[in-house]
């Protein structure tokens, strides 16, 4: 079975990932690191619910956001903060997104490459709040900036292939979030529920 690193935003976008993995002949190793995340109680409830699936399903997960590997959740936020620094007034899907994913795909690639993933991907393109080419954009670039020549980001769209629909089915199991994930896309949705609502 061929390794492969797959950074997983949360549990509804990872569990048909992992089950379409497992049966064509792969060994996926669940990376989380979601700095981005905010507020913290969103950032736990995410995590909890994508650790508790690992463990469910027997599948290796790595925790980077851990208090060990990095220092807490605050840390870790403030030093997100920085790649998005100057480009809180974009829009979702725009260059803070991009940015977002440089970040964190970077950090997946550095991961693989120490630790003898030939591959790694990410959840992220199964998420219908991405565009798929900057995730596309940032895992090339990942890959040639973070992967020092010895891992490769596979570029498969996990929307396709019926996977989308077999996503729609196991998140009923899962908390599914409303929003990105940080406090700008958080606003972003509070901001167009006000307008909604008046």
């Amino acid at each position: 079975m061929e390794k492969v690193l797959l950074h997983s935003c949360c549990a509804p976008c990872s569990a048909a990932i992992l089950e379409w993995m497992g049966q064509n002949g792969y060994e996926p190793v669940i990376l989380f690191y979601n700095p981005n995340i905010f507020p913290e109680e969103e950032y736990l409830r995410r995590k909890n619910e994508i650790v508790r699936y690992a463990h469910e399903t027997g599948v290796a997960i790595v925790d980077l956001d851990g208090d060990n590997a990095g220092g807490p959740w605050e840390q870790q936020h403030a030093g997100w903060l920085k790649c998005a620094e100057g480009l809180d007034g974009e829009p979702e899907r725009g260059r803070r997104c991009l940015a977002c994913f440089k970040h964190r795909l970077c950090v997946a690639a550095d991961y693989a490459a120490s630790h003898g993933f030939p591959l790694f991907t990410t959840t992220l393109a199964s998420s219908r709040w991405k565009d798929i080419r900057q995730i596309n954009e940032a895992g090339l670039y990942a890959q040639e900036q973070c992967g020092r020549g010895l891992t490769r980001f596979w570029d498969r769209n996990w929307r396709k292939g019926g996977l989308y629909e077999r996503r729609n089915i196991l998140a009923r199991q899962f908390y599914n979030q409303q929003y990105c994930g940080c406090e700008f896309s958080l606003r972003q949705r509070e901001r167009f529920t006000e307008t909604k609502n008046q």
